[in-house]
């Protein structure tokens, strides 16, 4: 490899960047270098790590595809991943374009092209602006990615690969999520008697001053059941919890303050209202089971998302919205801070599978896929690669960008067995000897 070449490039990049020299020529040493090969068609590329990292017969059509779906008004673009070099040039070609944000992916493999290919011709441009992928706390739109590199990205990235990736899936999901609820419709209709007699949930809001506990159903809350149960005996905290978190506390000896439930699909299998009594209320929304509202002891609230789909009974209705972005901890955060709370403390948050577990107090596959099946990997408190599933890291960043537009109140997180939240600070009354 030509260190003539590293040096030519790094020189660019330390006039225009010096922040981040440092790093890439330490990803430079050979004892980070990957598995790397010269792969042979028309033109030539790299295998790296098994993975081909560019085409091999006709780099710059692949770029033009790439690029295709960017408008050609955009004037500020990123691109996720640096590759060859091939989108940077293609993009730079647009006369109306201002700004290329090139955000690297795999500092590794960055540093690797560097001494293999002169990247001038676009370090070198005004426009471009050169940042770490571990550095951004959240995407920037438009945006451009080589699949090759969100596959390679590296352990520090593994954030905003998880936003790529839910970003690049949600066109499918939506469309999935639309398919399966439309049987469920008709509850609109049948829960109508129940949706005009119960109480909005805006009734709850600015109602409460203590601390907040929210509680969801991860593997890491049944570690807390005796705190739970202390602090709701001395009066400490009001206790939120999701629907299927409501066993565990039940059979702990805890009744929640509130339970949340949002999915369509949850019955008196996975919320025991035999185990509660009048004095917890439910907050629910208009396609809840109809037998789980009858069967439900305590009072019921009424809440809305901006879903489409209430929009025939939202005036009928009239109850406000709590914030939806696919679970059933999204409008139980956002309750706990319309109630007014200064402090919400997260139990059982950890949107992965710790422990060997999915679910706090169910068996394995009780609640949807076993353990064993977890497709995608998330990093916890402790820098550890856990378990977890794509639709879970969906979750993990809707409450991450909610807690980041509610800087005014804080978030701690009472796990680190669980998936690091971006935003909420470790309780370490409960974290310091976890």
């Amino acid at each position: 490899m030509s260190n003539e070449c590293f040096s030519q490039n790094l020189q660019v990049i330390a006039s225009r960047w010096p922040s981040l020299v440092d790093v890439l020529v330490e990803a430079s040493l050979e004892t980070h270098r990957p598995s790397v090969e010269i792969i042979e068609g028309l033109e030539s590329t790299l295998l790296i790590n098994g993975v081909q990292l560019t085409s091999r017969h006709n780099r710059q059509q692949e770029a033009l595809q790439q690029i295709s779906n960017i408008s050609k008004a955009a004037s500020c673009i990123t691109v996720y991943g640096t590759a060859l070099g091939d989108i940077q040039q293609q993009l730079l070609n647009k006369d109306d374009l201002q700004t290329l944000n090139v955000c690297i992916l795999n500092e590794y493999i960055f540093a690797l092209v560097l001494q293999l290919l002169d990247q001038r011709f676009w370090l070198e441009d005004k426009r471009v602006n050169l940042i770490f992928a571990k550095n951004e706390p959240e995407l920037r739109v438009p945006f451009v990615v080589m699949p090759s590199e969100l596959v390679l990205a590296s352990d520090s990235s593994l954030h905003i690969k998880d936003r790529l990736n839910i970003n690049l899936d949600a066109d499918f999901a939506m469309k999935r999520f639309s398919s399966g609820i439309e049987h469920y419709l008709s509850r609109l209709e049948d829960n109508k008697t129940y949706l005009l007699q119960d109480s909005p949930v805006q009734e709850l809001f600015n109602t409460q001053a203590k601390d907040i506990y929210v509680i969801a159903a991860g593997p890491s809350l049944e570690r807390h059941y005796d705190y739970l149960k202390k602090q709701q005996r001395l009066g400490k905290a009001l206790l939120i919890s999701v629907d299927t978190a409501v066993l565990g506390l039940a059979n702990a000896g805890i009744e929640p303050d509130i339970i949340v439930t949002r999915d369509h699909k949850i019955t008196t299998y996975h919320l025991p209202c035999h185990k509660l009594s009048a004095n917890a209320k439910l907050v629910y929304f208009p396609i809840t089971n109809s037998e789980l509202l009858a069967s439900f002891p305590g009072k019921r609230f009424v809440a809305m998302s901006e879903a489409d789909m209430f929009d025939s009974i939202r005036e009928e209705v009239n109850a406000a919205n709590l914030y939806s972005y696919g679970s059933v901890l999204h409008p139980a955060v956002d309750l706990a801070v319309k109630m007014g709370a200064a402090n919400i403390y997260l139990f059982g948050a950890d949107f992965a599978f710790t422990h060997n577990k999915t679910h706090a107090s169910w068996q394995d596959k009780a609640l949807g896929p076993g353990f064993t099946l977890a497709t995608d990997e998330v990093i916890n408190g402790y820098g550890e690669k856990v378990p977890t599933l794509r639709n879970l890291l969906t979750y993990l960043i809707g409450l991450e960008r909610y807690i980041a537009l509610n800087p005014a109140v804080k978030f701690y997180n009472t796990s680190k067995a669980g998936a690091f939240i971006r935003g909420a600070q470790y309780c370490l009354e409960l974290t310091a000897n976890e």
